[in-house]
């Protein structure tokens, strides 16, 4: 069967697509359309660090299994994405053109070296001296030089310089913009009160560029931003006699000799500069050689300074605490029954507040959970770490191959073991990214236990951005099978699959979360095949399983419903012989959708899990994940409801079809935007 499946990277870019189509929406407000950009820089970034320099390593390998994985040849795929990013780039260009003429309205000013009045021309000097100068190292360039080391994330000035004297002769440098120390930007003062001035820091720079290279007596400069993307991924050595973290902190370090994966710069770099600096990084035509604007490194500006007239967020986006804990202690609540928590509308502080009673009850005995990616300064971790001053027993199972939170996480660990926290990291070859909480006490000469399961990290900062689901609960079922993955956890090298194979209440990964997904498509097959309704709803933020996908088709060929709601990657692809096409849409908001829901009819009895786990075949196979399945009758309709808000939209919904064109769902009714809808359900549950 031709055409069976979208290559997943290429699916990727369509999704980065409907990033950029939010910057593009003038309905949108501009300081997050600004903020949009900034993300579909940084998605972009990690794409290239990641997906491409994979694909690069791919190519080195003729093989059959190789082409089946990625569903074409990976030499193919890259042509595909250098093509489809220098479109997106020209379309991104396009908008940050048209976004700074609508900030000129609101006078909001960036300026450049050029566009100075004499007043913001001595603020610049000073703020030069005083500030900038001592941490600007410039490097001068020579033909007969090694080039000097670019470190990744990092944006560059390439300088040309010249005597009116050398018409035809150049000298180069390269200077390395401190953002990480100073920031981006630099706000000026100007002649008008309600006048806004933002000034880039490498235009600080260039400004300043006569009095940096003074001693040398050029007359003109020519200076232009760069950057380097490098393969950001890392082996893991064999070596026995050194611990994971060791072997993590060395492939960190290994991260700085990268390969470059992507050279994008100003298009209007001085040429003989630009070929020099190709040159010297042995790029070559299969590279990714990416022109692009004036500025790079766009991802700062998901943090582009409040310059903006007063926005007012909308009621539609103010988290709210949920009704069950007003006025009720979160442990005595979910003792007596589940509770379910959707962010970012309901408040996170639960999660904080259920810990930080734990961390005081004196018949609590004991804190098991997961970490992944932690907030910088994190009130989960403080809670815990309080526990043990208390006296209780905590083990956190702390994931250090998270990507690119290793480095966090390493330090993390070395505070959690220094308080005195049993800190676990996991099975050799598997990364642990279920989201698990276990509290256990002691009342009355007996055991009494209650936690949570989530779809998302346990982070109170990403809980105000990302649309997650949290179930609260003291099933005792629930609590016996996390208990099981914990002491997996804590026998990383022994055998686990009989342990998690024991388990009843929680579908779990590696392999039996697969099968059980794959009962569950039998099952709504057989119903179809015997004309009873049969019906499947799914949310992920990506789906490129392979096998995954064929039962999908199954499913279509024999008339199950089938609906997925799916944020990222989409690699299948409607079939003409499907008896019903599936209906897939891909929602792009203000808020990130990060939920993993399934639902299956099962005959009227409506089976609902919320998950860890994308459909993905390293998620399945290669990782720890758990779902947990949702039993509360209220609780079940309402993820209900709230999937079927979400196919309901018809703003910000994009039809995900074979040729990822992104077009918005379009019916005559009345206009939903998903994520205001999902507020005012969930807030009317508190009235």
């Amino acid at each position: 069967m031709p055409n069976q499946f979208n290559p997943r990277d290429v699916t990727w870019l369509a999704f980065n697509e409907r990033v950029l189509q939010e910057a593009m929406d003038e309905n949108v407000p501009l300081h997050l359309r600004i903020r949009f950009l900034g993300i579909f820089s940084n998605n972009l970034d990690e794409f290239f660090r990641v997906r491409v320099a994979g694909l690069k390593r791919a190519m080195e390998f003729k093989d059959k299994f190789i082409t089946e994985s990625f569903y074409q040849p990976p030499s193919k795929i890259l042509q595909q994405i250098n093509e489809i990013v220098i479109q997106q780039q020209s379309g991104f260009d396009k908008t940050w053109r048209k976004i700074q003429a609508e900030m000129e309205a609101q006078k909001v000013f960036i300026r450049t070296a050029r566009k100075l009045t004499p007043e913001q021309e001595n603020f610049v000097r000073e703020y030069f001296d005083e500030v900038v100068e001592s941490n600007v190292i410039p490097i001068l360039l020579h033909e007969n030089t090694p080039m000097p080391y670019l470190r990744d994330k990092s944006l560059y000035l390439g300088i040309a310089m010249r005597k009116k004297e050398w018409q035809y002769e150049n000298k180069f440098a390269i200077i390395e913009i401190p953002s990480r120390v100073l920031g981006r930007f630099v706000l000026l003062p100007g002649s008008d009160k309600d006048e806004k001035n933002v000034m880039l820091l490498e235009d600080v720079i260039i400004f300043n560029l006569p009095h940096i290279f003074s001693y040398f007596g050029y007359d003109e400069y020519e200076a232009h931003c760069f950057k380097v993307t490098k393969d950001a991924e890392f082996d893991l050595d064999n070596d026995i006699k050194t611990t994971l973290a060791q072997k993590i902190e060395k492939g960190i370090k290994s991260r700085r000799k990268g390969k470059p994966t992507r050279f994008s710069f100003d298009k209007n770099m001085d040429k003989a500069l630009l070929e020099f600096l190709i040159r010297k990084l042995n790029l070559t035509k299969k590279d990714s050689i990416i022109p692009g604007g004036k500025i790079h490194n766009f991802r700062h500006f998901m943090d582009f300074p409040d310059v903006f007239k007063a926005y007012r967020k909308p009621e539609e986006r103010t988290a709210f605490d949920h009704p069950q804990f007003i006025k009720q202690r979160v442990t005595d609540v979910i003792l007596k029954h589940d509770v379910l928590l959707t962010f970012p509308y309901h408040s996170y502080n639960p999660v904080i507040d259920l810990l930080r009673e734990s961390a005081m009850d004196p018949h609590v005995k004991s804190i098991q959970i997961t970490a992944y990616r932690l907030a910088d300064n994190s009130k989960i971790i403080n809670a815990l770490i309080n526990a043990v001053r208390n006296g209780k027993e905590v083990t956190v199972m702390l994931e250090l191959r998270a990507r690119f939170d290793e480095e966090s996480n390493l330090k993390w660990k070395e505070i959690l073991e220094q308080e005195g926290v049993n800190v676990l990291v996991g099975i050799p070859n598997k990364k642990v990214h279920a989201k698990l909480c276990v509290i256990k006490k002691r009342v009355h000469n007996k055991t009494v236990q209650y936690g949570f399961v989530s779809t998302g990290n346990f982070n109170e900062k990403t809980a105000k951005i990302y649309g997650d689901h949290l179930l609260m609960t003291s099933d005792r079922g629930v609590m016996a099978d996390m208990n099981k993955v914990f002491n997996v956890l804590r026998k990383p090298g022994e055998d686990f699959q009989p342990v998690l194979k024991t388990c009843k209440k929680l579908l779990l990964c590696p392999e039996f979360m697969r099968e059980k997904i794959i009962h569950h498509i039998d099952r709504e097959i057989e119903e179809a095949k015997a004309g009873r309704k049969a019906e499947m709803i799914i949310k992920s933020n990506s789906l490129s399983d392979r096998a995954l996908i064929l039962k999908l088709y199954d499913a279509a060929k024999a008339g199950v419903t089938i609906r997925l709601i799916i944020r990222g990657i989409y690699c299948a692809v409607n079939q003409k012989e499907f008896k019903k096409k599936i209906y897939a849409i891909s929602i792009v908001d203000e808020y990130l959708e990060h939920a993993r829901v399934m639902y299956f009819y099962n005959r009227g009895a409506e089976d609902i899990y919320i998950s860890s786990a994308d459909w993905m075949t390293r998620n399945l196979d290669y990782r720890i994940e758990a779902a947990v399945k949702i039993n509360q009758k209220t609780l079940k309709k309402e993820l209900k409801d709230l999937l079927e808000i979400q196919l309901s939209d018809n703003v910000k919904a994009r039809i995900l079809d074979k040729n990822m064109r992104n077009e918005y769902v379009q019916h005559d009714k009345n206009e939903i935007r998903s994520q205001t809808e999902t507020y005012r359900y969930l807030k009317k549950k508190t009235e």
